[in-house]
């Protein structure tokens, strides 16, 4: 029964993300199969719907608009862009890189969501107001749609806006397959009524060309041209399913592994590529409607690809019958969660990575998936240089009667002793920001006429390279000058060895300590 309902949702989500792609439904559809089979017998998670995904299909739209220009076939660039994704979830799960994940921040990841849930659900509205689509990007079509609103068929919005009020009211009844029921509704309306002679499109019939294992046919600079956007694909693909499998799992306590999952969905890509289908992930929503419908095992997966197989065999003349604003308004429906602004204004209220975030659905918007990831992706990378490389240097105290030190701007009770300048940057040295940091460190001693001593802790640093090396030999340099003595704690043990082939005095015993608190005591009895 889980199956089956998710099934509901899946097969016209499957036509939508076909129809964003600009392919036929066939390839959604085979590529639907082919991922509910083959991470039936590979994948872990009992409740993972492997299918195409909304942001996947957003993507692989652009690549193929791109190469539209230059005539290459779309079916070839198609199943190449499939081969090679699945080739790097294989790739990346041999070399146990689960962690690649983690080169999306979540606050971009979540921002582009964001962004696509929008796109898509704009892209959604031609087929509810029966409003010629002009292939615009989100916001300009938004601005056709608007002057257009004399041109709206009240029949197509009438018949879509029930059809979001009743998936709305269905999902309150537990496990009622709400898509599902929608669905067929939507199909008994069209049987029993002319829609097209009221001016309401449909589905139409699906040509379905039953899949062949081929290699695609494309040149060498094709698949160079394919293999520049692959890996962002997997990245999307990876970081969205990942995110799906994970937060299920940790909700029932399954076990799951990265690398293992990494290997099932490369195995899922690799079958649809070569059937002629389009990339396939873990959506959210899919997932989702399968734990809330009560799925057990994996077998929920089959169900629902069985379910689809005899549709996509027997019952394409019923799926022919489907209204457009129904499917439109399934579609949506689905994408609800991800059109939630909490997330955003949740990183807006904790004042971190609230820009990065809002960047990403702003990029979205208005440059284009494609382009809008990709500067979402270098605006987050630079925001993390320009915090790394803007460290501040925070002035340290102890704590009366403890071994503690603490910030003295926050802590104010914390003690200084006098001579002592005690220094603790807030971010990693490394070659960015080393000549600032060791350079401020040097103008605070000289602020304080009676400093004759200051420690710096290391301890936010894992290492340091040869910038920041040469810049702590000029800064002990600088402080020898002025008659004072640099000392360094929280050193670790490869960090004392590379200082001790640039400044081998500041790895003595008396100037090199493990901790604060016995570099604080080694100063104050001198």
């Amino acid at each position: 029964m889980a199956g089956i309902s998710v099934a509901g949702l899946l097969l016209p989500s499957a036509i939508a993300y076909a129809g964003i792609a600009g392919l036929s439904p066939a390839y959604a559809i085979i590529a639907t199969i082919a991922g509910l089979a083959a991470y039936a017998a590979l994948g872990r998670s009992r409740f993972a719907m492997v299918a195409p995904t909304s942001s996947s299909a957003a993507i692989l739209a652009a690549l193929l608009l791109s190469k539209q220009a230059q005539g290459v076939d779309a079916a070839a660039v198609t199943e190449a862009a499939v081969l090679m994704t699945g080739l790097c979830f294989v790739a990346a799960a041999v070399a146990r890189l689960g962690t690649l994940a983690g080169f999306i921040s979540r606050p971009v990841l979540r921002g582009f969501t964001l962004g696509i849930a929008v796109t898509i659900t704009v892209k959604q509205l031609p087929a509810i107001t029966g409003v010629q689509e002009n292939g615009a990007n989100t916001l300009p079509l938004l601005w056709h749609l608007i002057l257009a609103l004399p041109l709206w068929h009240f029949g197509a919005v009438l018949l879509g806006a029930a059809a979001l009020v009743a998936l709305t009211l269905l999902r309150r009844f537990g496990n009622l397959p709400a898509p599902a029921l929608v669905l067929c509704a939507g199909v008994a309306l069209s049987a029993v009524t002319n829609l097209p002679a009221h001016g309401i499109a449909l589905v139409g019939t699906l040509p379905m060309q039953w899949p062949r294992l081929a290699w695609p046919d494309l040149s060498l600079s094709g698949w160079s041209d394919v293999a520049e956007l692959a890996p962002l694909l997997f990245l999307i693909l990876f970081a969205e399913s990942w995110s799906s499998i994970r937060g299920l799992a940790l909700l029932h306590g399954d076990r799951i592994t990265v690398d293992h999952e990494l290997m099932a969905l490369g195995g899922a890509n690799l079958l649809a590529g070569l059937v002629q289908g389009m990339p396939v992930g873990a959506g959210f929503s899919a997932s989702a409607a399968a734990e809330a419908a009560g799925a057990r095992s994996r077998a929920a997966g089959l169900a629902a690809m069985g379910t689809i197989l005899v549709l996509a065999v027997w019952g394409r003349e019923l799926i022919a019958l489907l209204p457009l604003p129904v499917l439109a308004a399934i579609v949506i429906a689905s994408l609800t969660h991800a059109l939630n602004p909490a997330p955003l204004v949740r990183l807006w209220m904790l004042r971190r990575d609230a820009s990065v975030a809002t960047a990403a659905v702003l990029a979205v918007l208005v440059l284009g998936v494609l382009d809008g990831m990709l500067f979402a992706v270098v605006f987050s990378v630079l925001a993390l240089l320009q915090s790394l490389a803007g460290a501040r240097l925070t002035e340290l105290g102890r704590l009366p009667g403890t071994t503690n030190f603490v910030s003295r701007v926050r802590h104010p009770e914390a003690e200084a002793y006098d001579g002592l300048l005690i220094l603790r940057p807030a971010e990693p040295i490394f070659f960015a920001n080393a000549e600032r940091i060791l350079t401020g460190t040097v103008n605070l001693a000289a602020q304080g006429k009676a400093i004759t001593q200051v420690i710096l802790s290391l301890e936010e640093s894992p290492d340091l390279d040869s910038t920041s090396l040469d810049a702590l030999a000029e800064c002990n340099a600088e402080l020898r000058k002025s008659g004072r003595h640099l000392l360094l704690a929280r050193v670790k043990d490869h960090i004392r060895d590379a200082i001790a082939q640039t400044s081998p005095e500041l790895t003595t015993e008396a100037r090199c300590f493990r901790s604060v608190i016995d570099a604080y005591t080694a100063a104050t009895k001198t």
